[in-house]
């Protein structure tokens, strides 16, 4: 059984665990709001909030949803843009609507979503972040300009932050509603309440998927599937003498954020921003970007040239 929270939501399913978000969401929840467009993780017209707990704290990242099964939202709080819908447009939509963001509609709810992301994150609020956070968001019919001028009015709200938690300033403001203030608890319980679901299976790993299910989307909805992405083992960055190692799941996005990389390799920031998008590094994983051997994999030949060591182990643990 996958139990998670959808906005306000508890769910717990019994469906395969290789099903998408996506489809989930749409087909099986009828919120209608999170679009399908490429399917392929390339335009962010499925673009969701994903929130779990790391250390403790809970921490939103944005994550496109039709690259994202089932089983890796166990035990997370999952939001589409109905979730962040309240009584009257709240501020990042109103930003949109008044700068004229948004026309034939079907982009939006992935831009305010990820713009919402934003709000939720505790990256310094100024212009530059806002318009990272929604470098995974395509629009083919409004205009590029007015939804950066959307992003930097929203930068304007979020200047006044401070200090104050992201979560609780963007619920003051009404960026959000009031029930994500119970999300942290509600979390804690599911994941102390609820047994996991199986993720041992020997057919087919998966970490991240963006790059599997753009490969292999129907096969891999019924496969019995491995499940790596959460596996506290494969987690990680840490750094020993002169030994820098990195869990097989550590995303793209933890490399980006490594103290220990941005001392040793400066300028890593500059390239990583030219790998894929903010939702795609969120998901997609070190050991996927070897192991699937793509031509084009963007850290193999950084890692060739570190000359980096590939350890391998049978341990179901650290598998």
């Amino acid at each position: 059984m996958i139990t998670f929270i959808l906005n306000k939501k508890e769910i717990n399913t019994a469906l395969p665990p290789g099903l998408l978000l996506l489809d989930f969401v749409r087909y099986h929840q009828n919120l209608m709001g999170t679009k399908i467009g490429c399917r392929e993780g390339d335009c962010g017209a499925c673009t969701v909030l994903v929130g779990e707990l790391i250390n403790n704290k809970l921490i939103y990242r944005s994550m496109t949803s039709c690259l994202l099964p089932l089983g890796n939202v166990h035990h997370k709080h999952i939001v589409t843009i109905e979730g962040i819908n309240t009584e009257d447009l709240n501020p990042v939509q109103k930003c949109m609507g008044d700068e004229g963001a948004s026309q034939c509609g079907f982009c939006t709810p992935g831009f305010v979503v990820s713009l919402a992301g934003f709000c939720l994150s505790d990256t310094t609020p100024d212009y530059k972040n806002a318009i990272a956070a929604i470098d995974g968001n395509i629009c083919r019919c409004t205009g590029y300009k007015s939804i950066e001028r959307a992003a930097a009015k929203v930068c304007e709200i979020m200047n006044e932050r401070k200090i104050v938690d992201p979560i609780d300033y963007a619920i003051e403001m009404k960026m959000i509603p009031q029930y994500f203030k119970e999300i942290k608890q509600r979390l804690f319980a599911i994941r102390s309440n609820t047994n996991g679901f199986s993720k041992n299976a020997n057919n087919k790993f998966l970490g991240g998927g963006t790059d599997l299910y753009v490969q292999q989307p129907e096969n891999m909805v019924h496969e019995e599937i491995g499940f790596l992405y959460d596996n506290s083992h494969l987690k990680g960055i840490s750094r020993k003498g002169n030994l820098l190692s990195l869990g097989a799941s550590a995303t793209v996005s933890d490399i980006l954020a490594s103290p220990v990389f941005n001392e040793y390799f400066p300028g890593i920031d500059r390239y990583i921003k030219l790998v894929s998008s903010t939702p795609i590094r969120n998901m997609a994983t070190i050991a996927g970007n070897f192991i699937n051997a793509s031509p084009i994999g963007d850290f193999t030949i950084f890692f060739l040239a570190l000359n980096a060591q590939l350890v391998l182990s049978d341990n179901e643990k650290e598998r």
